[in-house]
């Protein structure tokens, strides 16, 4: 094991957390919320960001702790809680609150400096640990068109 990885039967340990930004969590207008992912720098030295500032946008894996366990879903809901989009599973979502608490963001990259990253449209709040971030590459993109029910495109009108 290397210095830097979870300890044997953790799962993961989280690699910074989100500074700035949002402190309440709410669903829409992230597209202007301009926050820092700062490094956990007893893990990571500046290093770990070497050639990063060459991709304008990541992808951030990040843990809704904020969301408490009784408030997991695990079956179908309505969306938001709203009637008039349809009963649809937890997978069939992107809500907060799901099994593993998960989330995963794209978000432009604005620059580094040290272990902090500077970004803009990061949809998680302040002091949420981040678990992991990745360029975004276009090729991870999907390689045909993509579909997705009306509902979806109407939650997420006012989202960014």
């Amino acid at each position: 094991m290397s210095e830097n990885s979870a300890p044997a039967g953790v799962v993961s340990v989280p690699v910074g957390r989100v500074v700035g930004g949002r402190e309440e969590v709410r669903d829409d207008d992230w597209g202007g919320v301009k926050a820092v992912i700062r490094l956990d720098g007893t893990l990571f030295g500046p290093d770990a960001l070497a050639g990063l500032d060459a991709f304008s946008h990541l992808e951030v894996v990040y843990h809704f702790d904020r969301v408490p366990v009784e408030k997991i879903e695990t079956g179908a809901r309505h969306p938001r809680g709203n009637t008039d989009w349809p009963l649809v599973g937890i997978f069939a979502q992107r809500g907060k609150n799901r099994p593993n608490r998960i989330g995963v963001s794209r978000c432009r990259l604005l620059h580094t400096d040290g272990l902090d990253l500077h970004v803009q449209g990061l949809d998680a709040v302040d002091n949420t640990p981040v678990l992991d971030i990745k360029p975004y590459m276009s090729e991870f993109g999907p390689q045909d068109t993509t579909t997705q029910p009306a509902w979806a495109t109407d939650i997420m009108r006012h989202y960014y």
